[in-house]
């Protein structure tokens, strides 16, 4: 797919663009050799969230539900300068589920020379025709899991594309907030410890998990918090990441009954979670004693700190999050476009 605009039709002009330059502006389909230039206009179009080329390849080219038509780009002179994408799925996270009217829009980016002339508009468009076309009446911006970049939109960070999804009719439908704490100085509680110690007394047992307890560790985040947990456990253990990354917590019968990891994804050593505690286990402190096991191994392994990126603020374990150290560093909008059929 295709098409270009020339000066003066209205069609993606720069408003006093770089050096003034006006040419002519094609949008298309993305096509081999179109990567590092996406990369490179990423960084250029927004600052606070770069990639690099081999993040790109892992996340959007490696994905099997990728599709060249879903990504479009915008070429001026040569030199692009924006793109949009969209995906849906074509292979289920897990399954057979398909999720027939669920598309994503995990990312757009229009180049600072080239803004203020509907560019953005029209390629985020152009995508959201792309999955209208193979029946998707709802879109979710960002949060495409398991190869999101952000959970959502960072309002501060980008006040033009907040108000261009707005208008596109994307409606906030959540929140969620990225945490960290430092590393430096970190030691497990006292009371921690102590709540640790009357868990083992009572048959609860926390360690590395053996190979075997990866059926149940795996069983237990799927049915308890999705497909894309035990996606990103397997991923990382497929990866060469080491098993001692996972602290996991074992009730008196044996069932794995909470876990935490950190590094499962993309390697990133200090990104912690995924971290989760059966519902009927909650309460009983398992999910500090995990969370604050897990950072001393963090710490042991030379991890100067710790963060994530996505919980409920308000939520019990954004409470948790907090009493353990960690600070809110961004707050991302999860926003959803709906359309009846």
């Amino acid at each position: 797919m295709d098409d270009a605009t020339r000066p003066g039709s209205g069609g993606g002009l720069a408003r006093g663009g770089r050096a003034g330059v006006r040419g002519r502006m094609r949008v298309r389909d993305f096509a081999p050799g179109d990567g590092a230039p996406l990369v490179a206009a990423w960084a250029r179009s927004t600052p606070y969230d770069p990639v690099t080329p081999e993040r790109f390849r892992r996340q959007v080219l490696l994905d099997p539900n990728f599709d060249p038509a879903g990504l479009r780009v915008a070429v001026r002179d040569g030199e692009l300068v924006g793109a949009a994408y969209g995906v849906r799925r074509t292979l289920a996270l897990a399954g057979d589920d398909l999720e027939p009217e669920q598309g994503w829009i995990p990312f757009f980016f229009v180049d600072p020379a080239v803004r203020r002339a509907g560019l953005g508009r029209r390629l985020l468009t152009g995508v959201l025709d792309w999955l209208a076309a193979h029946g998707r009446t709802r879109v979710d911006f960002a949060s495409y899991t398991p190869h999101y970049f952000l959970p959502g939109l960072d309002r501060a960070a980008y006040p033009d594309a907040a108000r261009l999804l707005a208008e596109l009719g994307f409606r906030p439908r959540g929140e969620a907030v990225a945490m960290d704490r430092s590393l430096v100085g970190h030691r497990v509680p006292d009371t921690v410890r102590e709540r640790a110690a009357a868990l083992a007394a009572e048959g609860y047992r926390f360690g590395t998990p053996r190979d075997d307890d990866l059926v149940g560790l795996l069983r237990l985040a799927g049915d308890e918090f999705g497909p894309d947990w035990p996606w990103a456990i397997r991923r990382a253990l497929d990866g060469g990441a080491p098993p001692d990354r996972i602290v996991t917590a074992h009730d008196p019968s044996g069932r794995v009954v909470g876990w935490a990891i950190h590094g499962a994804y993309e390697g990133l050593v200090e990104r912690f979670g995924p971290f989760g505690v059966r519902a009927d286990q909650r309460g009983t402190g398992l999910g500090k004693v995990l969370l604050h096991l897990t950072l001393e191994r963090m710490r042991a392994a030379g991890a100067h700190g710790a963060w994530f990126l996505w919980t409920g603020e308000r939520s019990p374990a954004g409470q948790l999050y907090r009493s353990a150290g960690f600070g809110t560093t961004r707050t991302f909008e999860i926003l959803r476009r709906e359309v009846r059929p």
